[in-house]
């Protein structure tokens, strides 16, 4: 990389640097914080969650060495509404952002296959209020250097994450997915539209795949940033379509593949090799700076792996033993990998099998660094103690998910579970499914009929919560042609 690169993008920050700066005690209780968020990842695509074709060695490596959660879930089964409760710690029935951010709005504004639905979605919201505190916010408060790099999308150029609380913002727009992973990373050919991916600008050493390149750009920031606090939210593209792996990498897994496996897309396989490559760069710059004992690290997926066909693979992602895929409330579509690391706090090796959700990272970063929220509405639960004690009981009953949307692996639905017991609600026809996941991780055998009053009271609990947090719901369409219907949003 060239001088001339790094004192220009050191000089960028130093405003930044010189008006947050920790005081020399709050620098030693607060540990620096690195989110990396994975997009479209499935539960079973790491190595250590089960993968028979991937090759993950850095993330396996994290999870061996911190806390692996098992049962851990996105908000939503796609990705804007839970990256939303990422940043808020609030469920997105609450927000009323419960869709991507292309199809939020009015539904006749936003979707040309009206006269192909039962039913028709709520007007959601697209761009993420400004007046939601958001944990970039509550870290600058506090004398955090605060980035986002990567995949943003809750909103428009107004709704950037340079107006929620990051001090910069690399790579971040409304789009969901990149055109190419290919620099310069635009062009018109995904949905026919024009993106680019801001930021990103070449030098004479750097790399010209997007994942490298957002991982250059981060390695920027903790070289800058590493005598001061800094939160990084670090939000890559990889595995979201279109998957183009490296051509070693694709070579690679493809003479990998044997019969039987359970995974097979190659090309899918390399993405997630350059997605765990660049998690091991991070980590390597920590240990290079110093500052991995002074670094909290967590890593997720936005939602369930995307299954079904694409160009000329027969599926995506496969996320078995789970059912389905993104889109869809079935555990496929939400059930996700988690693994932090706590540096002083996390010990090597340890599971937890305590269900969690995406809203609850708020609060927990939080109080990890002894830092406090505003908002006295925030739906996630602090989960430090599990972080220390996997197995502890922190009492809660019940998560919840509210869908009422269409996609192409599901009609619109919401979810509760409570322990091993899970619920689905459909709202086209009314359907009710249940389901006991400790026997059935797979979602196999629909128990409604067999245990109609722990169905019963499982419904009655979903319909209080969406009373609670004013969820907004589909309403049938006056204007539906049966002969023409197709579930596909």
């Amino acid at each position: 990389m060239k001088c001339i690169d790094v004192n220009g993008f050191f000089f960028f920050l130093l405003p930044f640097f010189t008006l947050g700066t920790l005081s020399a005690q709050e620098s030693q209780s607060n540990q620096n914080v690195i989110v990396i968020i994975a997009d479209d990842l499935g539960w079973s695509d790491l190595g250590i969650y089960g993968s028979d074709l991937h090759e993950t060695p850095n993330l396996d490596r994290l999870a061996r060495e911190n806390v692996r959660f098992s049962q851990f879930y996105s908000a939503s089964p796609v990705c804007s509404p839970t990256r939303a409760s990422i940043i808020t710690g609030k469920h997105p029935a609450r927000l009323h952002m419960t869709t991507h951010f292309e199809n939020s709005g009015d539904y006749s504004e936003s979707s040309a296959f009206v006269h192909n639905r039962r039913m028709v979605k709520p007007t959601t919201v697209g761009n993420l209020p400004l007046e939601e505190e958001t944990i970039a916010e509550i870290f600058k408060k506090a004398g955090y250097f605060t980035a986002h790099l990567g995949k943003w999308h809750l909103g428009n150029f107004d709704y950037y994450p340079e107006n929620h609380g990051f001090d910069i913002n690399i790579g971040g727009t409304a789009w969901g997915a990149p055109d190419t992973y290919w620099y310069p990373f635009g062009g018109n050919n995904y949905q026919k539209q024009l993106r680019y991916i801001p930021g990103l600008e070449l030098g004479s050493h750097d790399s010209s795949y997007l994942t490298d390149r957002l991982t250059d750009r981060a390695i920027e920031i903790i070289d800058a940033k590493k005598d001061q606090r800094f939160f990084i939210q670090l939000s890559y593209y990889n595995p979201h379509t279109p998957i183009e792996g490296k051509p070693d990498w694709v070579e690679y897994f493809k003479k990998k593949v044997k019969p039987g496996m359970k995974h097979k897309n190659y090309n899918y396989a390399a993405m997630i090799a350059s997605l765990d490559e660049n998690v091991g760069r991070i980590i390597d710059k920590l240990e290079i700076e110093e500052i991995q004992e002074e670094t909290i690290i967590v890593f997720l997926s936005d939602n369930g792996g995307r299954i079904g066909p694409y160009f000329d693979w027969e599926t995506v992602a496969n996320n078995q033993p789970l059912r389905s895929g993104k889109g869809s409330l079935y555990e496929g579509g939400i059930r996700v990998p988690l693994i932090i690391k706590w540096p002083g706090r996390t010990e090597g090796g340890k599971v937890c099998n305590i269900p969690a959700m995406t809203t609850d990272l708020l609060p927990t970063l939080v109080e990890m660094n002894n830092l406090k929220a505003s908002s006295d509405e925030i739906d996630g639960l602090n989960l430090a103690t599990l972080l220390e004690n996997p197995d502890f009981e922190f009492g809660r009953e019940y998560l919840f998910w509210h869908y009422p949307h269409y996609y192409s692996t599901t009609t619109p639905v919401n979810a509760v579970r409570n322990g091993d017991w899970k619920l689905l609600h459909y709202f086209e026809d009314d359907k009710i499914e249940l389901y006991n996941l400790k026997g059935d991780i797979g979602e196999t055998e629909d128990l409604t009929n067999i245990y109609p009053e722990k169905a019963n009271d499982l419904y009655g609990k979903l319909l209080e919560w969406r009373k609670e947090v004013n969820a907004q719901f589909p309403a049938f369409n006056p204007d539906f042609h049966p002969e023409s219907w197709d579930k596909n949003d």
